[in-house]
């Protein structure tokens, strides 16, 4: 425990050798090629510019501990010695937040009674205590000189500057701090980090209104279609597109000539059937065996009446006229000339321009709490400087592919504005709102949605 140099050593007088004894010592702890081999310079080789009789170093960490004697190649924790010493460094590192200066004198008074007593038993009176404070964010420590003649404020000063050189040297071997420990650094008490860390607290609890973006577009409330009558060709479009058209207004036409053949026929049909029952009856006056043939004519031209009646009503019907008044909604008219329709499928759409509705598609992998009363903005594409708000009025429970293959649930919304209303087929993004949350929730909805679906929990 006690260097055999330590009673013959003095302290260095000549300023010149003082201060080129210090930058040596400097070197050498910058030039120490392990946390070994630095230690041993701290509590060996620091008697060359502190007269000395021992030295111990001790490191900081979750436990502290002592690293290094003087004239001492190894330490044994379970030594009392350093036992003693671990317990009388924690004591003083303790103190160090009432005290001014990296470096002050210390001795027995300085540590609690149990520890006093034994400091007689295992060092001299009049110790120098060196902190070694952290740096970047690094554990730090210190070094205890002990010796039996008190110390000088000349030296102090030179213990200060030896002690900063010691702790930069100590930092490159000291181990980097995983996160916990960075983290334990940001909780410990400080009146900086502590507003820090409550101001993201209340930023991560302030409430915002949980938005969604869907595809949307302006259609028309309560529309009429209008379908085709009849299977066939559609021959001529009467109307244009978005054209304004009052009730009984022709639309569209089918061709009609195979059904203007099948009525000729069905009308010469029911001629003859009508002249063989105008002779049947002529020949039932005087023939009894006319009037079985005159009934059975009946029955044929009643036949021939029937189709021939509904060949002219499906041959009224080739030309379709507009149910009621309003504006016709549909593609192009090339689209639909010459094109072959089915019965029942959907031509074109009459609208009132001043009963419109939004329409959005909101996305099932982005689907939110919403319900009937809610909001919805719509931001057309066509007007990037205007919006429009709407009230949800109904929400679709099931979703359904979209025109792009996604699934989406559907949503209706009513316009709240009555007097400038956006024309019908805009198309646009609408702001879906949801409920109220925290910040935090905001920021990692998606992902934590992800990684649910990633982890599949």
């Amino acid at each position: 425990m006690n260097s055999p140099e330590a009673a013959v050593r003095t302290p260095v007088q000549d300023p010149a050798r003082t201060l080129a004894t210090l930058v040596q010592l400097m070197r050498r702890a910058r030039e120490a090629d392990g946390e070994d081999a630095l230690g041993f310079v701290m509590v060996n080789e620091s008697l060359r510019l502190l007269a000395y009789r021992q030295a111990a170093l001790w490191r900081e960490g979750p436990l502290g501990r002592v690293a290094a004697l003087s004239g001492l190649a190894e330490t044994d924790p379970s030594a009392p010695y350093v036992q003693w010493l671990a317990a009388a460094f924690k004591a003083l590192a303790a103190a160090d937040a009432a005290e001014a200066g990296p470096v002050r004198f210390v001795g027995a008074a300085e540590l609690p009674p149990v520890l006093a007593e034994e400091w007689a038993g295992w060092l001299p009176a009049h110790g120098l205590w060196l902190r070694l404070p952290p740096i970047g964010g690094h554990p730090g420590g210190a070094l205890l000189l002990a010796r039996d003649e008190p110390w000088t404020e000349y030296e102090r000063t030179l213990a200060a500057e030896l002690a900063d050189a010691y702790a930069h040297a100590q930092a490159r071997f000291a181990p980097q701090r995983n996160w916990r420990d960075r983290l334990g650094g940001w909780v410990r008490p400080g009146k900086t980090r502590r507003r820090i860390l409550l101001g993201l607290l209340l930023l991560a609890c302030c409430p915002v209104r949980l938005t969604v973006l869907a595809r949307a577009e302006v259609t028309p409330q309560e529309p009429f279609l209008v379908r085709a009558p009849l299977s066939g060709v559609i021959d001529r479009i009467d109307v244009q597109p978005n054209q304004r058209v009052a009730a009984g207004a022709p639309l569209f036409s089918l061709d009609q000539t195979q059904l203007a053949g099948q009525y000729a026929l069905a009308d010469k049909a029911r001629e003859a059937a009508q002249e063989a029952y105008r002779q049947s009856a002529q020949l039932a006056v005087t023939d009894d065996r006319g009037k079985l043939e005159m009934a059975m004519d009946r029955a044929k031209l009643d036949e021939k009446a029937i189709e021939a009646d509904y060949t002219g009503r499906q041959l009224a019907r080739i030309s379709v006229k507009a149910a009621r008044e309003g504006v016709v909604v549909f593609s192009d008219r090339n689209d639909w000339q010459g094109r072959a329709v089915s019965v029942g499928e959907k031509v074109m759409t009459l609208a009132d321009p001043a009963r419109v509705e939004l329409t959005a598609f909101l996305p099932a992998a982005e689907a939110i709490r919403i319900a009937p009363g809610g909001t919805v903005r719509l931001y057309p594409n066509a007007s990037p400087t205007e919006s429009y708000d709407a009230t949800i009025t109904r929400v679709a429970y099931r979703a359904e592919p979209t025109e792009d293959g996604i699934l989406a649930y559907r949503i209706h919304a009513r316009f709240e504005q009555v007097d400038a209303l956006p024309r019908i087929g805009q198309m646009g993004t609408a702001r879906v709102y949801g409920d109220w949350v925290p910040l935090v929730y905001y920021a990692l909805r998606r992902p934590l949605t992800w990684a649910r679906q990633w982890l599949g929990l």
